[in-house]
């Protein structure tokens, strides 16, 4: 065998030994498998790992070729949003899930929880009648889009609750026009909460206060039909009673 014969077989070997001796430390590429990253992710979310989870769960979306687990895979990004503190993000996810997934099993969930997202934002009636209205907008656009949706007897608690937060935010708009003397304004603010909000939990007590408003005003008329129809409503309760009272 020649010197050059020999110089191209040892480099060869060298070259074979090279391949097998960095082999070592490569590691073979996991075998990718939705199920095993979907669980993985909320493994991430429990360790409050937001942000990998995510990446886990786009990972997913971008390999899910037949359209099986992308939509779960989008769910749980708007979910994970929501663990994390980020309401305006999540709200955002589900709405884009909404647009890309109309026809999904899951489609009333995701209305669902952007209502629920609003609705968890509520602090108190001086503060929280914004994403109050919101989630009053937002469940209702679940009941008239998924009329058979799972939630429908937790869905009329919350609107209760919502429909009485806002007509508590103007009830107590009214009482400081009152207080300031600006009994026009009161009025306006009273009279509209009460048609919008007939079953409102204090309406008596707004009866009471448009009827003085009026009664401030001199529109004694007014007054008068306002404390007969609180005395009529609400007999045992003490706005009618100091209604009585005005009255005579």
């Amino acid at each position: 065998m020649g010197k050059i014969t020999k110089f191209f077989v040892t480099l060869s070997a060298l070259s074979v030994l090279s391949i097998y001796g960095c082999g070592k430390d490569v590691k073979p590429e996991t075998s990718y498998d939705a199920e095993k990253y979907l669980a993985k992710s909320d493994e991430l979310v429990i360790e409050k790992d937001y942000k990998e989870a995510r990446k886990v769960l786009l990972e997913v979306k971008n390999r899910d070729t037949q359209r099986k687990y992308g939509s779960i895979a989008h769910l749980k990004i708007a979910d994970s949003y929501v663990k994390e503190g980020e309401p305006d993000l999540a709200i955002t996810e589900y709405r884009k899930f909404l647009d890309l997934y109309p026809d999904s099993q899951y489609a009333s969930y995701a209305q669902y929880q952007i209502a629920m997202t609003y609705f968890a934002q509520i602090e108190s009636p001086d503060r929280g009648t914004g994403v109050a209205r919101f989630a009053l907008e937002e469940f209702n656009r679940l009941k008239k889009l998924y009329p058979r949706n799972p939630y429908r007897d937790i869905v009329e608690v919350r609107i209760e609750k919502a429909r009485n937060i806002l007509a508590e935010g103007d009830y107590m708009i009214a009482e400081f026009y009152y207080k300031k003397e600006s009994y026009q304004s009161a009025v306006g603010r009273l009279e509209s909460m009460l048609t919008n909000y007939p079953d409102y939990k204090k309406a008596d007590e707004a009866l009471l206060l448009l009827g003085k408003s009026y009664r401030e005003l001199r529109i004694r008329d007014k007054a008068k039909d306002v404390f007969e129809r609180l005395i009529t409503k609400y007999p045992t309760s003490k706005a009618a009673k100091e209604a009585k009272k005005l009255l005579s």
